[in-house]
């Protein structure tokens, strides 16, 4: 087996296992949501096999997923485990709406405690910025959070570069969560620069593309009746074809390799610094070992390059997301200089 170790995330102090758990599509983000004592039993056995570093939302459910977590991480497993959650999308009657301001962090932290079953969250993100108010006024209640010790660590998710420096100067950001894998490169122009030098901590979700880097277009074809999937542009049609020749060229690859596909996909984004966390989702125990075994996959100087010769920034045809949805491409917020509370 395996042995997962651990990493420090971050310069706050927080450390982790160098694989994480996305448990998203435990829920019915993915299609329906599956059978609770399933995804239980899973969580419970990523633990014992080393996978620490579980990751939710409020959204994801909206609620159910960290209800399932809740009620997973309730028998003498909490201290074994590091739990990262977030907060700052509420989806209502089919529409996303982001929020930032003191009263509803507030009140979604409290919420989310009760939820999981516990008395602090390690790692606690705004899932998306919200533009309508200064980062500066979200941090200052985030900030409170850590000092009345209901949450350890401070996230974002998919903020742009001025926005994560910008917080950083309120109080230490210890991690950001952002989509990095051979199919989408595009944050190592800024923010990965970004995060590293202010020493915050890389947390990659979707590093397998959704899935498509597993099982290709196979996958997109065969997708369950009200999977999120379905609306993103990468998976439509007229974008399937070009992406195709990606899978096929990882797959060509991780055939010399000796390992699958999302094996060596997973390996490549380890494989960028020991600042980077990976949190790959799934909802089976298989997957979750073929996982845990991309950790042995060693990848040469040769075989870095060769992997990002193909999976370069125009290799991947359409948008990671559907039109107008929340990104790090439009996450900057008003200066704190123009804020009249």
């Amino acid at each position: 087996m395996v042995k997962i170790p651990k990493v420090k995330l971050g310069s706050q102090g927080l450390e982790v296992s160098a694989l994480g758990l996305g448990c998203m599509g435990m829920s019915d983000v993915y299609g329906p949501p599956k059978p609770e004592p399933d995804m239980i039993n899973l969580i419970h056995h990523a633990i014992d096999s080393g996978v620490t570093f579980l990751d939710t939302s409020d959204v994801y459910g909206p609620h159910t997923n960290e209800l399932l977590l809740g009620k997973a991480l309730k028998e003498g497993v909490r201290g074994k485990m590091e739990l990262a959650t977030k907060f700052g999308i509420k989806y209502e009657n089919g529409n996303y709406e982001v929020y930032g301001d003191p009263t509803y962090v507030r009140a979604a932290c409290e919420a989310s405690l009760k939820r999981l079953q516990t008395d602090c969250i390690d790692l606690y993100y705004q899932h998306r910025i919200d533009t309508r108010l200064p980062i500066e006024i979200t941090m200052g209640e985030m900030k409170k959070l850590v000092e009345e010790g209901k949450i350890k660590y401070i996230g974002l998710s998919e903020a742009s570069a001025s926005t994560i420096r910008r917080a950083h100067a309120v109080h230490p950001i210890t991690a950001v969560q952002l989509e990095w894998s051979l199919w989408s490169r595009d944050v190592e122009q800024d923010i990965i620069p970004t995060c590293r030098e202010l020493g915050i901590g890389i947390v990659a979700y979707s590093p397998l593309g959704r899935g498509f880097l597993s099982l290709g277009p196979q996958m997109a074809e065969n997708l369950a009746d009200g999977d999120f999937r379905q609306s993103l542009p990468r998976f439509q049609v007229e974008n399937l074809e070009n992406n195709r020749k990606l899978y096929e060229r990882v797959t060509a690859i991780a055939a010399k390799k000796g390992c699958t596909p999302s094996q060596l996909a997973l390996a490549w984004v380890h494989h960028q610094g020991n600042d980077v966390v990976p949190i790959p989702g799934t909802t089976k125990i298989e997957n979750l070992q073929q996982n845990i075994g991309a950790l042995s996959v060693k990848l040469t100087t040769e075989d870095m390059a060769e992997l990002e010769s193909i999976a370069s920034d125009d290799a991947t045809k359409g948008d990671r997301y559907m039109d107008g949805f929340p990104t790090y491409l439009k996450s900057d917020t008003p200066p704190l200089s123009s804020w009249k509370p």
